[in-house]
């Protein structure tokens, strides 16, 4: 189980930042304000996820190949990704998504806590980076606007496939597949169709 959750730490991990890294040059800014929106998409999840369940050091210390990858994927997302970049970040940002809905709620479930609270450190997980990121890029973060496509929903609702499969003894790559996934697709069919919550 370890080794998977290295496993999708990784990949989460280098979604992120380069969706950091590509909505950071939309709003103009340089290599340095890119990599450093690419760090704090990339990271803010799953820090505030381990500073909440006591778990240090946080992650990304625990593993510096991480810090390495970040800027690596930053950097060539900056560079590079010019001609696809509005295709790109979507699918980057679904995937980051879906991956650290499902380590929140993991390594949560590790620590024998209730399945609420694994549900809560899953979104949390999931939707931070992001909060951080337009935060960086001086916009109201796209999970609290009106009429913004579903994006916190899809980890709730994901995250909550994960725990049910969880319950079902379901073997954790399958189960961690099977909810990411779930987590993705409502992630690109909301940006498809324009799925949005209810309004007032």
């Amino acid at each position: 189980m370890d080794n998977l959750l290295s496993i999708l730490t990784y990949i989460a991990v280098t979604a992120s930042a380069i969706s950091g890294a590509l909505e950071a040059r939309k709003y103009n800014m340089d290599i340095v304000g890119a990599t450093t929106t690419a760090f704090v998409t990339a990271f803010g999840g799953g820090t505030v996820r381990d500073l909440l369940l006591g778990r240090t050091p946080v992650f990304w210390v625990a593993a510096p190949w991480l810090t390495i990858i970040t800027f690596v994927a930053a950097t060539i997302s900056f560079y590079r990704l010019e001609s696809i970049s509005n295709r790109f970040l979507a699918t980057a940002d679904a995937v980051g998504l879906g991956l650290f809905s499902i380590l929140g709620a993991s390594y949560t479930l590790q620590l024998e806590l209730s399945p609420i609270v694994a549900v809560v450190m899953g979104v949390v997980t999931g939707i931070f980076g992001g909060v951080l990121r337009d935060l960086f890029c001086n916009r109201i973060p796209s999970v609290f606007r009106q009429n913004t496509e579903l994006y916190a929903t899809c980890s709730f609702i994901g995250t909550w496939v994960f725990i049910l499969l969880h319950w079902l003894k379901v073997e954790p790559f399958f189960a961690s597949a099977m909810a990411a996934t779930v987590i993705f697709v409502l992630r690109i069919a909301a940006v498809r169709f324009k799925m949005t919550l209810p309004a007032p």
